[in-house]
């Protein structure tokens, strides 16, 4: 007689929850098939997106005296952005400007990372097709914004130190333009890096309980503590990706700062 069940097997466990796909695995639920044009990891960012329209469109109460509520949250996110990010590395003028723009990064990948922390969902940013659009970005404002906003003359000053002897730019000018594109491939590398790797180990502590039953109980603690060091995790990639963008576009359009 054929054994008509298979071993469990901790590997595919872990890469069927990891990898993007066309099938959503809900508990007690028939799976649900996702058209081709649409991945899981796609419906996350729609998800996330209708959540943030509703969020400031809906809940948001632009303009009130004394912010309470969701709006005096929001609005502490929005001003730590201006006032510690976008200001200090790109200027008053173009740090106003520019905080629209970093508001919506950081609750974006804030929103997808919380999102990945719901068992029923999953993390887009663990994708690196969706963080390399979103580290693409900011090479084009690095780059493209850059040239229309300086110049040709102005962009070649960013990646040309002052006061630097010939010799030596030499050496130093092609390294800084390269460290244009190092900068974005550490951007998409480092969130999609991070949000995976924490999930990978949640799973392996939680397929060790099943490989080996009662005797691995200690994993679940160990995995309760990594979930809970997930959330703070969640943020603080946010911030970083939100951070390391506004540096790096501003030394492209301050380098004299």
């Amino acid at each position: 007689m054929y054994q008509t069940t298979h071993p469990f097997q901790l590997g595919p466990y872990i890469l069927h929850h990891v990898l993007d796909s066309h099938e959503w695995h809900l508990p007690f639920l028939p799976v649900i098939h996702l058209p081709e044009f649409i991945s899981l990891h796609g419906v996350m960012i729609i998800f996330c997106a209708l959540i943030l329209v509703v969020l400031f469109c809906g809940f948001y109460r632009h303009g009130q005296r004394v912010p309470t509520g969701i709006t005096n949250l929001l609005e502490a996110f929005v001003q730590f952005i201006r006032d510690e990010i976008t200001i200090p590395f790109l200027g008053q003028e173009d740090g106003v400007q520019f905080t629209p723009f970093f508001c919506t990064l950081f609750f974006f990948i804030l929103g997808l990372n919380l999102l990945g922390q719901i068992p029923l969902f999953a993390t887009a940013t663990s994708n690196i097709n969706v963080t390399f659009p979103l580290a693409f970005i900011t090479f084009y404002l690095m780059t493209v914004m850059t040239l229309q906003k300086r110049g040709l003359k102005g962009f070649f000053r960013a990646i040309v130190p002052s006061g630097v002897p010939w010799p030596i730019l030499i050496l130093i000018v092609p390294l800084e333009f390269l460290g244009i594109f190092i900068k974005t491939v550490t951007l998409m590398l480092r969130l999609f890096a991070n949000m995976l790797a924490g999930h990978i180990v949640i799973l392996c502590l939680l397929g060790l309980i099943i490989l080996f039953g009662l005797w691995a109980l200690p994993a679940l603690v160990l995995a309760i503590f990594f979930s809970l060091l997930e959330i703070l995790i969640v943020f603080l990639q946010a911030y970083i990706f939100v951070l390391l963008s506004a540096l790096f576009i501003g030394q492209m359009y301050h380098p004299d700062h």
